[in-house]
């Protein structure tokens, strides 16, 4: 099957994560796949892999940009010979270009939701989704029927798969190698949030919990690993709480199983998530977690079995919860082998490539 998958823009995070998963999948299963995108850091990563990457001008977020149009063009070039399958769009605005771009080859065409949309006026006259959508969890498909009158028997939820084996403990000396790394201090407990410096992410109640931790534990150092436009006003969110000591902005990494390997808690205070790709990570990695129970997070998390689950915007519960997990060794060993065993059986990266390559299945005869 020759396969497309198309994004934005391919520097790191969440959606380029899964698409190096997706990608690397299909192609060990003898599919031949391309991306288009505007690229970005992780394009070596396809390349590594044999994946075709074309560059076309789509780093918008607007989904009425012109730049569709002339990335439209250029695909339409590159690929009229081509006897392309099926489109796999991944962003809203690739779903534009997506939709135009499999009405004028007639192949299938599939979208992924990897999160919550709006519904907006432009989503209502041109929605752009395929016949096969993918959620990558109940609460996202739920918003797509709820807020999109999407037909139920056209969403197919499939988590998020991640590479188990990678996550690997590491002996003391090798975390101390890490830390010196990142010129964090040897002792005390370290307390991480990975995700882009974005409103929507809740960087702000983690920090706010931060003073709390620290009256338990003075010696913990915290890890907001990420980047983005948010980075100066929470920089000046820690100053202003004169803890700017403990805390460290560590820049987004390619690998987080490193960072993770020196990590006594993650934390997660979005205030939307359709799954939590960090969340499964730090759960395979043996990380215990504590979230805001909101969207897809209790997909992942079950309250003290999984993980722990607080109530949103609760900044006080949320670092009694941190606290819980540093100080509560039973509750904490019990977390871990739960939660690792979970994502061993749902999450996995196999899982998710089957699935979606039953979809696939599906639009090619949809279309035919």
């Amino acid at each position: 099957m020759k396969i497309l998958l198309l994004t934005t823009h391919l520097n790191y995070g969440g959606i380029t994560n899964y698409l190096i998963s997706l990608a690397k999948g299909l192609k060990k299963r003898g599919h031949h796949v391309s991306i288009a995108s505007s690229g970005g850091e992780a394009e070596e990563v396809f390349s590594s892999y044999g994946i075709n990457s074309i560059n076309i001008p789509i780093h918008t977020k607007c989904e009425v940009s012109p730049k569709i149009l002339l990335s439209l063009f250029a695909l339409k070039k590159q690929l009229k010979n081509s006897d392309t399958d099926i489109i796999h769009a991944h962003t809203r605005v690739s779903q534009v270009l997506g939709k135009l771009l499999s009405t004028s080859l007639s192949c299938a065409y599939v979208t992924t939701c990897h999160g919550f949309f709006k519904n907006r006026f432009s989503r209502r006259i041109f929605p752009a989704w395929g016949k096969n959508v993918i959620a990558i969890s109940k609460a996202v498909a739920d918003n797509l029927e709820k807020d999109f009158r999407l037909e139920k028997k056209n969403i197919t939820v499939i988590h998020n798969g991640i590479e188990y084996d990678k996550f690997i403990s590491l002996d003391n000396q090798a975390k101390i190698d890490i830390k010196n790394s990142l010129n964090l201090p040897k002792d005390g407990p370290v307390v991480a949030m990975v995700a882009r410096l974005s409103e929507v992410k809740g960087h702000s109640f983690f920090i706010q919990a931060i003073p709390l931790i620290l009256e338990k534990f003075p010696k913990s150092s915290f890890l907001i690993v990420g980047e983005g436009r948010l980075k100066l006003k929470l920089l000046e969110q820690v100053a202003k709480l004169k803890i700017d000591r403990s805390v460290f902005f560590i820049p987004t990494q390619a690998d987080t199983s490193k960072v993770l390997a020196i990590v006594d808690s993650l934390v997660c205070p979005s205030l939307q998530e359709g799954l939590g790709l960090s969340i499964l990570e730090a759960q395979a990695a043996g990380v215990p977690v504590a979230a805001f129970a909101i969207g897809g997070i209790p997909s992942l998390i079950q309250h003290e079995k999984t993980g722990l689950l607080v109530k949103p915007f609760e900044t006080t519960a949320l670092a009694e919860a941190i606290i819980r997990i540093l100080t509560d060794k039973e509750l904490q060993n019990s977390i871990i082998k739960e939660a690792k065993d979970n994502v061993r059986r749902k999450f996995n990266i196999d899982k998710m490539v089957e699935d979606t390559l039953r979809v696939y299945s599906d639009a090619v005869s949809k279309n035919n």
